[in-house]
């Protein structure tokens, strides 16, 4: 197939890497330095004229901006099979308030909550939750409007910053895991859990990122909990809106169960790294299944190593970032290096945004699959670049 790939993160790379591991025609818009090397790219945002001059059979959207925009509704009323939701179905991730209220009305477990739009409101609201408290930023922010205030002058703060419309949340304790599901509109296909690293220091210190590592490993959830979480969060919205794409439930495993800490309407990023480094299956026949409404008897092959993305961010992420600094050692990585934040420039390979790869191994075990990716992490270098050192260690400390 000639497939499109709407983006030019890692997450996108990641998704172009696989479908070409199986013989696939892979087209990105914009991509990157990496999704050049396996495919064509195409430096435009105009999607669906690119999908049309690269005759594509199929587009995947990446990031979630396209998404909430209503790129799936621009391209079905144009007869192009796309693989993502309608703009009505991405307000889930687009407003905080919306998908709070939804998962409320569904019946969908998850963290007590307020909603508000001003300041006044918000500072009222804190009074009714304890310390520390968790305050959401209404739309998009690239993983990065969250904040988990330990005290009332970070509460406060927060409030300032990130209002005047917040979703003013309870703390959950527990493990944080994230569950994505290819839907059609009726159906559900689940891939496998994994676990995100959102802070950007190590034991999940300092603000949150975009996500600086992941690990997918069978182990995460066993079967009883996974079908728990297919019946109590992902059906629910498949059922009432028709969701076709993929859903990605944000979820806190809490002595009472799963609960919902979000709803993202695409593949997480950098999730989507290790779980397609463990996929086995040509992940072009689910897409297009889904595209197509029949996803019914599809199924997905995993391999049975555990994989690990450990993310190599640029100087000064997640605050402003500095951008140029050459990159060396890719190519004696001995990993896969998926190019999340990069550019061609005076220095050849440059970092050019905040999270710069997504340096990507499976081992026998966690352990080994750990040792491989910071293996790899040692050869690679730019200039102030930063990562964790612990990408994995939850799941070694459980097991």
């Amino acid at each position: 197939m000639r497939i499109l790939v709407i983006g030019g993160g890692g997450r996108e790379h990641a998704i172009g890497w696989k479908l070409a591991q199986h013989g696939h025609s892979v087209f990105a818009a914009p991509g990157n330095p990496g999704l050049a090397q396996i495919g064509k790219t195409l430096p435009t945002t105009n999607y669906l004229q690119a999908a049309t001059s690269a005759k594509v059979d199929l587009t995947v959207v990446g990031p979630e901006a396209p998404l909430v925009a209503g790129v799936v509704d621009q391209f079905r009323a144009n007869g192009l099979p796309i693989v993502g939701p309608t703009a009505e179905q991405a307000r889930l991730e687009g407003s905080k308030i919306y998908s709070k209220q939804f998962m409320v009305e569904a019946g969908i477990p998850t963290a007590r909550s307020l909603q508000v739009n001003s300041l006044p409101a918000a500072l009222a609201a804190l009074d009714d939750f304890p310390l520390p408290v968790v305050i959401k930023a209404d739309g998009l922010a690239a993983g990065k409007g969250v904040v988990i205030a330990a005290t009332t002058e970070q509460a406060r703060a927060a409030v300032a910053s990130l209002g005047p419309n917040l979703v003013i949340e309870e703390f959950l304790t527990g493990e944080e895991v994230s569950f994505i599901a290819l839907c059609d509109g009726k159906t559900a296909l689940p891939l496998e859990a994994t676990q995100d690293h959102k802070a950007i220091h190590d034991n999940d210190r300092g603000p949150n990122t975009g996500g600086m590592g992941a690990y997918c490993d069978g182990r995460i959830l066993d079967a009883e909990a996974a079908s728990r979480i297919l019946d109590t969060v992902i059906r629910p919205v498949v059922e009432r809106t028709g969701f076709t794409g993929f859903l990605y439930a944000g979820l806190m495993m809490t002595p009472d169960g799963p609960k919902t800490l979000e709803f993202n309407v695409r593949l997480g990023d950098p999730e989507t790294q290790a779980l397609l480094h463990r996929m086995r299956s040509d992940f072009a026949l689910p897409l297009a299944a889904a595209a197509a409404g029949s996803l019914d008897g599809s199924s997905l092959d995993w391999r049975p190593e555990p994989s690990v993305c450990v993310v190599m961010a640029a100087a000064g992420y997640p605050g402003k970032v500095r951008s140029g600094d050459a990159i060396t050692g890719i190519g004696a990585a001995g990993a896969e290096v998926f190019h999340a934040g990069t550019r061609i420039g005076d220095a050849g390979l440059e970092t050019a945004s905040g999270r710069v790869l997504g340096v990507t191994a499976r081992g026998a075990t966690l352990q080994a699959a750990i040792d491989n990716s910071y293996r790899a992490v040692s050869r690679i270098s730019f200039e102030g670049q930063q990562y964790r050192k612990d990408i994995g260690r939850k799941g070694l400390r459980r097991w």
